[in-house]
């Protein structure tokens, strides 16, 4: 007998008896379900989702999570005040990309949105102003054409109702799918922009994480005035891409909103549960008369 042949293994458990142990075992194992906790990126916790508060900041650090426009909406505007803008206006597929149409019914119904920006008129501490409010859950905030054109005519009836504007920035970028078309909305907005500034009326700009791209080089930092919320990312390459370029290493928390802040490209660091009494202060010593419009419903 050839003691130190191959050996062959075989198992004594019946597989109806696993299959059945297997249900025992996770039957009495504790079942968490999707979505209960999420990850604050800045200080690696691992929070229980209703501790976050309508907010959304991270209760052991205090980051600023990035937030829906309907969030933005509920913690920035007078309840009940906001009336949105071009609701229903979807984007074509001006160079041919493949599938490109799946890639937005897919960003649709993960952001809840039909596109990457929302755009309306509200109160906020009982002024009038025109918001736009760019979503990052929408393919990173994208600017393609709907998003131009939707801040173009938010911009233009600002213009013509003699309100002050409002733009949250969050973005990656042009949206490279419509090749040239995403970066002429630059051109589009900025001129649009020129007009309102012309007219004398007030545009603030809040730059929240991220702000990149070609929504940097052009209308992000256009602002009269430019707030920013904490740590929030904002330049136009990334730090590898500059590095790479330069062949320098870039000093510490290049690109940030403090660092920002203190080279004069940012004029104030607003807290978000700040930002909507800083807003209404704003808009307050702005205007005119005391009121944003001189007549007509939003008097």
């Amino acid at each position: 007998m050839n003691l130190f042949g191959k050996k062959s293994y075989f198992s004594l458990d019946n597989p109806e008896d696993k299959r059945k142990n297997d249900k025992r075992r996770q039957q009495s194992e504790p079942s968490i379900p999707d979505g209960m906790w999420i990850k604050c990126n800045t200080c690696k916790m691992i929070i229980y989702k209703k501790e976050v508060t309508e907010y959304k900041l991270c209760p052991n650090c205090g980051a600023h999570f990035r937030m829906s426009p309907q969030e933005r909406i509920a913690v920035t505007c007078d309840q009940g005040s906001f009336e949105e803008f071009d609701r229903e206006m979807l984007p074509a597929n001006p160079m041919g990309y493949p599938d490109y149409e799946g890639i937005i019914r897919k960003a649709q119904d993960k952001s809840g949105i039909q596109e990457g920006v929302v755009t309306g008129r509200c109160r906020i501490e009982g002024n009038a102003a025109v918001i736009a409010i760019m979503d990052s859950h929408f393919m990173m905030g994208s600017m393609g054409s709907v998003v131009g054109e939707k801040v173009t005519r938010a911009v233009e009836r600002a213009t013509r109702e003699k309100l002050p504007i409002i733009i949250f920035t969050t973005s990656g970028g042009a949206r490279m799918q419509e090749g040239i078309i995403s970066l002429m909305q630059m051109a589009k907005v900025s001129e649009a922009l020129g007009r309102h500034d012309e007219a004398g009326l007030l545009y603030v700009t809040v730059l929240t994480d991220p702000t990149t791209g070609g929504v940097t080089a052009s209308f992000a930092m256009l602002g009269d005035i430019i707030l920013s919320e904490p740590k929030a990312l904002i330049g136009f390459a990334g730090q590898r891409v500059i590095q790479g370029t330069i062949h320098q290493k870039l000093p510490e928390g290049f690109q940030r909103a403090e660092f920002q802040l203190e080279h004069g490209f940012v004029d104030r660091i607003v807290h978000r549960e700040e930002l909507r009494e800083e807003l209404g202060r704003i808009l307050r010593l702005h205007s005119l008369s005391g009121d944003c419009k001189e007549e007509g419903e939003w008097k």
